[in-house]
């Protein structure tokens, strides 16, 4: 069996076979159409184009966000590991996760919280206006909700795309309805996950370099 090799061109074919999946007029255009795109990519999900949703301005917001440089913040390590260095690294974004930090573990035991809940304490108390790319834990995006409401968090973006059955689908409904004017990018319902939160984030990356006049290393 003959098969290709070259990475570049097997992911060149795979985008365009998803462009012919998904035929024009497409839900999203643009720049939104790149990402959304991207995360069919990542998980051959064809629901995607209808259950992504942006807030106005949301694709570009994160584009200026990551063109910039600066931190973003994430709920998982898998998600940290899946936002590719050689996209971020040549914007001097940096991609961290303390969810794993024994001071996090410590304070969610004490107050009896989720490790998330006391993650994002952390998260907004160290970049209150970062980028925030929650694809697993329904309570961390629920507590920067809270955090956003009570002045305390104003994102540069936020990535509402938790997994799951208690809380998800309400964590992201409630992002939509309370952010106000702050840029966010939801999946609607159940899905989401840490490699769909990555897959934003690259997209919107490598959105950021072509800005720049710059190429993803390696």
């Amino acid at each position: 069996m003959e098969y290709l090799t070259d990475p570049a061109e097997i992911e060149r074919r795979s985008m365009a076979i998803i462009d012919g999946l998904v035929p024009e007029p497409r839900p999203h255009a643009g720049d939104e159409w790149l990402v959304v795109r991207r995360m069919i990519h990542t998980t051959a999900d064809m629901e995607m184009p209808s259950l992504v949703r942006f807030s106005p301005g949301a694709a570009a917001a994160g584009v200026a966000a990551l063109a910039s440089g600066g931190v973003i913040f994430t709920d998982t390590q898998m998600a940290k590991a899946g936002m590719t260095a050689r996209r971020l690294g040549p914007l001097g974004c940096e991609v961290r996760c303390v969810m794993c930090e024994p001071a996090v573990a410590d304070d969610a035991k004490e107050r009896c919280v989720t490790r998330a809940v006391a993650a994002m304490d952390v998260a907004v108390a160290a970049a209150p206006r970062g980028v925030f790319a929650i694809g697993n834990a329904p309570t961390a995006l629920l507590r920067l909700v809270e955090h956003m409401e009570a002045g305390r968090a104003r994102p540069a973006l936020v990535l509402g795309m938790p997994v799951g059955f208690v809380n998800a689908a309400e964590s992201k409904d409630l992002l939509m309805r309370r952010a106000g004017d702050i840029p966010w990018i939801a999946i609607a319902g159940r899905k989401g996950g840490s490699a769909l939160a990555a897959a934003a984030i690259n997209a919107l990356a490598d959105l950021a370099l072509a800005r720049r006049g710059l190429a993803a290393a390696g």
